[in-house]
């Protein structure tokens, strides 16, 4: 939904309203932004800049801070894999390549269908659960190549 849609327009103006004007409140609204259409367009940049009179570059500079803001639509399910010292510890590297081999991708790169994208995390907080990952907003903590395999068909399931 790069364009001026309706639909964007009109989801960005009730988060706006739910959340406030006020600078503080421009990180939820980025959440809810790329919650519901999966990344934070151009157009939603403009949108949130008009209705709540925040310039597009200081919008941009928070959205380019956190990782889990999108500015491109990278899949429908962005799987993040922690790599911090202690999931390593905890066997990531073995959940790294089920995910690789699995979905025919490097992290860095979305699959071909645009179902799935791998990317790296920094620490999840849960250090004594490791190794973790995200799918989108669902944590999975205790992984092991099998339950990796697991969530991806759980996944693939439900777009069918």
């Amino acid at each position: 939904m790069e364009c001026r849609d309706g639909n964007l327009v009109a989801f960005i103006e009730r988060s706006v309203a739910k959340y406030g004007t006020g600078r503080e409140n421009l990180l939820p609204v980025l959440r809810d932004v790329n919650e519901e259409f999966g990344y934070v367009s151009g157009a939603a940049f403009i949108e949130i800049s008009r209705l709540m009179d925040i310039s597009i570059g200081e919008i941009h500079g928070v959205a380019s801070f956190y990782s889990f803001i999108n500015e491109e639509n990278k899949g429908n399910y962005i799987i993040r894999l922690c790599k911090t010292i202690s999931c390593d510890m905890a066997g990531k590297d073995k959940i790294e390549k089920t995910l690789e081999r699995e979905l025919g991708i490097k992290f860095g790169e979305s699959t071909k269908d645009g179902l799935f994208a791998l990317e790296y995390a920094n620490c999840m907080g849960l250090c004594d659960k490791g190794p973790a990952m995200l799918v989108n907003s669902q944590l999975y903590d205790s992984l092991t190549p099998e339950s990796v395999l697991d969530v991806i068909s759980e996944y693939r399931r439900n777009i069918r």
